[in-house]
């Protein structure tokens, strides 16, 4: 008899909870490189200059509302992903073909984006609140303060602001971390070298984000945070996507890629630690399966 460790449906959420409170001030710092009007700063620049007038403590502005993106967006398209993956798989021969991983990831990445606009919106409002002069900022509390106020002062359609944009990276994200990882970790565990340890988690987590997500998935790594840029100045500045594409291309072309670096240097550690605290979990507390 063999025993097998299943997730459970929230697990993806946590992972990416226990992920985020490693890597929020590097989403911060892209928060605030992709909001400037003017390319002033880079990120070493925009890291002392918060650090400088508001405190180390600053970096983890709005770590509530990233907490609450993440058991709405994350916990939403892990759940899919993985309950779907596993109810399949235990009904075929092998695992799933990669083009319906590519598939099953778009579809919870778009629907977990969708949920998570609410608060992804509160999230970039309160990293962003220190910019604005003392009399314009809207000193949330936390998270469901934010959600609570925007509700009550701007309305159900004002939480949805910028769905479209978040719901599109969500599916490409998604399609590149989970649908990717999967299949690295198919071929790392495949050739036989490698057993299923956090070496592999570490290796197939790194190639997903390293390889896969930037060469295989149909969208390339600078497209990717194009839409993070989009997504990131139209829950603050604009009014729709076809208005904050026409104001940030006033800008010139480079515009769309000020978030590139923090962008890419945050997707990669958090990407590997999501992955990493989402097998110990399901390692030591998943559901049980002998076969």
């Amino acid at each position: 008899m063999t025993e097998k460790r299943m997730s459970r449906w929230y697990f993806g959420g946590l992972a990416s909870c226990g992920a985020a409170c490693c890597t929020h001030p590097l989403d911060l710092l892209k928060v605030h490189l992709q909001t400037q009007q003017e390319v002033k700063k880079r990120m070493m620049g925009m890291a002392v200059h918060v650090v400088k007038n508001d405190g180390v403590l600053a970096l983890y502005n709005g770590l509530s509302a990233s907490l609450c993106r993440q058991m709405s967006y994350s916990l939403t398209r892990f759940a899919i992903y993985e309950t779907v993956r596993d109810m399949m798989g235990s009904t075929s021969q092998g695992p799933m073909p990669f083009y319906q991983k590519v598939l099953l990831g778009a579809f919870g990445g778009f629907t977990g984006g969708f949920v998570g606009t609410p608060a992804d919106m509160v999230n970039v409002r309160m990293q962003n609140d220190m910019k604005l002069p003392p009399e314009l900022r809207r000193n949330y509390k936390h998270a469901i303060d934010g959600l609570f106020r925007v509700f009550r002062e701007e309305g159900v359609r004002r939480l949805f602001s910028g769905a479209t944009m978040a719901s599109s990276r969500g599916a490409m994200v998604t399609v590149g971390q989970l649908a990717c990882y999967d299949q690295a970790k198919q071929l790392v565990l495949g050739t036989g070298i490698m057993g299923d340890n956090i070496l592999t988690h570490f290796l197939s987590s790194f190639i997903a984000v390293r390889r896969l997500c930037y060469s295989i998935v149909p969208t390339s790594g600078c497209t990717k945070d194009e839409a993070d840029e989009l997504k990131g100045r139209g829950v603050s500045l604009f009014r729709g996507v076809t208005h904050c594409l026409r104001e940030t291309a006033k800008l010139g072309p480079l515009a769309f890629y000020k978030g590139l670096v923090p962008a890419g240097i945050r997707l990669i550690p958090h990407t590997v630690l999501t992955f990493i605290f989402l097998e110990q979990l399901k390692k030591n507390f998943g559901i049980r399966i002998i076969s």
